[in-house]
């Protein structure tokens, strides 16, 4: 594409504040029937969902990691990860999109300093959407009062649509967390992709955009975990859109009790992993161990279901699947370009690498 994209500007009303998990899921819930309506015209003629994308901001769904301390619900790490299912299975883009606003609240929620927490997480809970970006190394210089940045970043996916990037790459190992509308800074839009065509992927071009030393936050664990099991949710939703489709399309034949089985397996993977979690985010040690080899456990199988699943319904269902007017082969473009680049490899080498510490898994 290689197109300067102009910044989403038009200003959002305060966003909702949701007071409790059933008024999350609910929330999701109604988000994702109403994505679902247009993600195939969408993926088709790659319209890029800015206006879903606020309908999400205007939910509170974007602030219900918050903590308590900050005026949030701070959800159960299960929970969190069946919410962004049930967003990927109305659209794997806006599902992407909402696991890496999670992932980025993470690091600032375990290692953010109070007065930066106290500003980002109020700006999340007004709706404000977070993604992340890699830099070289030598694109960003430490200073004595914070670091500049000059060079382009890797493209990443959820950039056209943030409002605050969380920017890696600093020799120093910190984590820097900048206003999309800084000075000096611009995206361009770089997707080429067959798959997850309208997540807002964007590379950034900075020149000379300074980042403060109070806006650093160090990188650590458990966020990985954290990470792997949001992926996990994108994966799962990806797989259940593939089942929602065949069961309008046509009966759902005895041939996919396989792959039904698998989705209930891959949820509960997702449940164990998000318990391990919430126990890890408060315990150090092999608590932390623990969380990671389960969320990338389950990251793993989802992964894998996903790609299975949007495989097998060409197969199993026949008939008019094949159809260009159905646009189902958008769950496996979604799938494979989510699974490109040794991803499976690499997790499936990370899972035994814990396993082979601890024989319990």
């Amino acid at each position: 594409m290689g197109t300067i994209s102009q910044l989403h500007d038009r200003l959002r009303p305060p966003a909702d504040r949701i007071e409790s998990e059933e008024a999350a899921v609910a929330a999701a819930r109604r988000l994702a029937a109403g994505f679902r309506r247009q993600s195939s015209e969408r993926d088709i003629n790659r319209i890029l969902p800015f206006p879903e994308l606020d309908a999400l901001s205007l939910s509170g769904l974007t602030g219900i990691t918050v903590p308590p301390e900050y005026e949030g619900l701070d959800v159960s790490n299960a929970l969190l990860a069946e919410i962004v299912a049930i967003i990927a299975e109305g659209d794997a883009s806006i599902g992407e999109c909402l696991a890496i606003h999670f992932a980025a609240l993470e690091g600032l929620r375990l290692h953010g300093g109070e007065d930066l927490q106290r500003l980002l997480f109020s700006r999340a809970l007004s709706g404000d959407r977070f993604a992340t970006a890699s830099f070289p190394a030598d694109s960003i210089t430490s200073l004595p009062l914070g670091h500049r940045i000059d060079g382009r970043s890797a493209q990443a996916p959820g950039v056209l649509f943030a409002d605050w990037l969380v920017i890696s790459g600093a020799a120093d190992h910190q984590l820097l967390y900048v206003n999309r509308r800084s000075e000096g800074l611009q995206s361009v839009d770089s997707w080429d992709g067959f798959g997850q065509r309208t997540n807002g992927t964007a590379l950034l071009v900075a020149e000379n955009v300074q980042a403060r030393a109070d806006a650093a936050v160090r990188q650590g664990a458990p966020a990985a975990a954290m990470t792997a099991l949001l992926n996990a949710g994108v994966d799962l939703g990806i797989a259940r859109a593939v089942l929602s489709e065949l069961q309008e399309t046509s009966a759902v034949p005895a041939a996919a009790g396989t792959l039904i089985v698998g989705i209930e397996a891959a949820a509960a993977l997702l449940e164990r992993a998000g318990h391990r979690l919430d126990i890890a985010q408060i315990n150090s040690g092999p608590a932390i161990a623990d969380a990671e080899f389960s969320a990338t456990a389950a990251q793993a199988h989802a992964s894998e279901l996903a790609l299975r699943t949007a495989t097998a319904i060409f197969e199993i269902a026949k008939g008019d699947t094949g159809g260009i007017g159905l646009n189902l082969d958008r769950h496996w473009r979604n799938a494979r370009i989510r699974a490109l680049g040794g991803k499976l490899e690499r997790l499936h080498a990370k899972a035994a690498a814990h396993y082979s510490h601890s024989w319990e898994i």
